[in-house]
């Protein structure tokens, strides 16, 4: 074992483990002196992040800065950009056993206090290898609640949590282009056209970056979304997944910092048990990602069809659905189509992307289906609209110069399509989604490029290699609503596990419940074992802990203390 581990102080420790973490507040919290030794050594000043409610208190006599916190609460690339903010501000509050709740709303009444919630008191605002070395180890000698965030883009909270210490990596926004890029340790003739990027970089920026070169990477839709955090250590999905693969499929090499505060180069020559469990074992669990390099490719392209179908009944809808859910394999194997559709009891609206194929193509290829649906949906809308981008990157600069809101309290439940029901009982996937206490999202992220790649060359769920597209179910609430109200919306997500389990166990690990039964079985299936070992090996104190992650299961549920 590293010596590094045997100079910690173990007071919090049993047998080299953490036993607890020292949060704000407690006797245990390092002292002034000891965040000023830490500010001395970084290249920036320590953080002291706030709630982006808090300019606006006290309501009758509110900061400068209010008017734009207004304006910008639902703009996904302000919030990514303030060291206190979530997208989904839920998680930035914490609700306490007496259901009394700790927030800072905008939008409250003058009695309301604005408290920190969930939001860490202080952190790191990391600009180099060395900040985040000195922030690990930190949080080790002090055994802190090390909390990792880039945007906040996350469904589980995991980017935040009360009383923690905050390693920001939002700022590492570094992006290197490499016409002829060999992984450490490689032989030189393995070589790439590669994009390095740093751990804060957004997907537009790399998009933008990749695009000046002439080439495409593989990403997230939501361009404010981190291109080299959690997106890409849980899977990584994206409307071209069917062409080029899921994200965990196009990464060359990472740069990591371990839980001890060593500096590591992590490939498939160096550190490749590493290599596997970081591609889609889940994030902030094994060490800390400072630099993503992913293989970059050709543009083609791309004909998009957009499309509404509106249902006058239930039969016609599970019906049309139906239809849908059994295409879905043949599109995705065809020439790589993706995309996205928003479902309710009325109607099913379309985002499909086809890359390099004709408008006319595109249209021979959906005519059947369209057909179908005017010919059921008697007095009911069937429109479509087929468009051709020349690139991926002029489709998304010409529909996503914007993201999609954020802002709103929302949690989700989702599962993993096995493509053997959608190719045989697709009925059961139609029942499934209609069931759902109100609508549904599906992603035609699988199949195609990302069911060609063996299910053991990553650690990601195997059964994503089996799945043809991802269902998820959102529910939300209004800030300052009861915690009676917020219970009964997660009563609802719950029920939305129990329908959405008759389609199979495995999901998203990015986009999924903190109400699952079986987190380790549902995120990692038969790769649970494997990535336990590999996590125990780069972590063996257990200082890096998320909500359903590798390990989670040896903490309670608030995961400062272990069981």
């Amino acid at each position: 074992m590293n010596i590094l581990w045997f100079a910690l102080p173990f007071t919090r420790f049993a047998f080299g483990k953490l036993s607890c973490r020292c949060l704000y507040g407690e006797k245990c919290w390092p002292k002034v002196k000891d965040f000023s030794d830490l500010a001395s050594q970084l290249s920036q000043p320590l953080l002291h992040p706030k709630p982006p409610g808090s300019a606006c208190y006290p309501p009758d006599s509110p900061s400068e800065n209010c008017s734009k916190v207004m304006v910008n609460m639902h703009n996904s690339h302000w919030r990514s950009d303030q060291s206190g903010s979530m997208q989904a501000p839920n998680f930035e509050t914490h609700t306490f056993l007496n259901g009394t709740i700790s927030a800072c709303y905008i939008d409250t009444m003058p009695s309301f206090p604005c408290t920190q919630g969930s939001i860490p008191e202080i952190g790191v605002d990391a600009r180099s290898i060395q900040d985040v070395q000195a922030a690990v180890k930190f949080s080790l000698k002090h055994t802190l609640r090390l909390v990792i965030k880039n945007t906040g883009h996350d469904y589980l909270g995991r980017s935040t949590a009360r009383g923690g210490f905050l390693l920001w990596m939002h700022n590492l926004k570094n992006i290197t282009y490499n016409l002829a890029f060999v992984p450490s340790g490689a032989p030189p003739d393995r070589y790439y056209q590669a994009l390095t990027v740093g751990a804060g970089v957004q997907w537009h920026e790399a998009y933008e970056a990749a695009e000046t070169h002439g080439r495409v990477v593989l990403g997230a839709t939501a361009g404010s979304i981190g291109a080299g955090g959690g997106w890409i250590m849980g899977g990584g999905h994206g409307a071209l997944a069917a062409r080029h693969g899921l994200g965990v499929d196009n990464v060359l090499e990472f740069e990591v910092v371990t839980a001890g505060g060593v500096f590591l180069t992590v490939n498939a020559y160096k550190n490749p048990d590493l290599f596997w469990a970081l591609r889609g074992g889940g994030g902030g669990t094994y060490a800390v990602v400072l630099s993503t390099t992913y293989v970059t490719h050709d543009p083609v392209p791309l004909t998009i069809v957009t499309g509404l179908v509106n249902f006058k009944s239930p039969v016609v809808a599970k019906r049309v659905i139906t239809e849908f859910v059994r295409i879905l394999p043949s599109l995705a194997d065809s020439t790589g189509w993706g995309g996205y559709a928003f479902l309710s009891r009325n109607e099913l609206s379309l985002l499909l992307v086809a890359p390099n194929i004709t408008v006319d193509d595109a249209d021979a290829t959906l005519e059947p289906f369209f057909t179908f649906t005017k010919s059921v949906t008697v007095g009911g809308v069937v429109q479509h609209n087929t468009t051709h981008f020349d690139s991926f990157y002029s489709w998304y600069s010409a529909t996503f110069s914007t993201d999609g809101e954020t802002g709103t309290n929302v949690e989700l439940g989702s599962r993993l399509i096995p493509r053997n029901l959608a190719e045989h009982n697709p009925e059961t996937v139609a029942d499934a989604m209609l069931a759902l206490p109100h609508s549904c999202r599906i992603n035609f992220v699988a199949g195609g490029a990302v069911s060609s790649v063996d299910p053991e060359a990553t650690g990601l769920h195997p059964d994503w290699r089996k799945a043809i597209a991802l269902v998820y179910y959102a529910d939300g609430w209004e800030d300052k609503a009861y915690a009676s109200l917020i219970e009964s919306a997660r009563k609802r997500i719950r029920k939305s596990l129990e329908i959405l389990g008759r389609l199979g166990s495995a999901t998203y690990f990015n986009e999924a419940s903190l109400y699952e039964k079986d987190p380790q079985e549902t995120f990692f299936g038969s790769h649970y074992k494997r990535l336990k070992v590999i996590r125990d090996k780069y972590d063996p104190v257990g200082l890096l802990v998320v909500a359903g992650g590798v390990g989670s299961e040896d903490w309670d549920h608030s995961l400062n203390c272990r069981r």
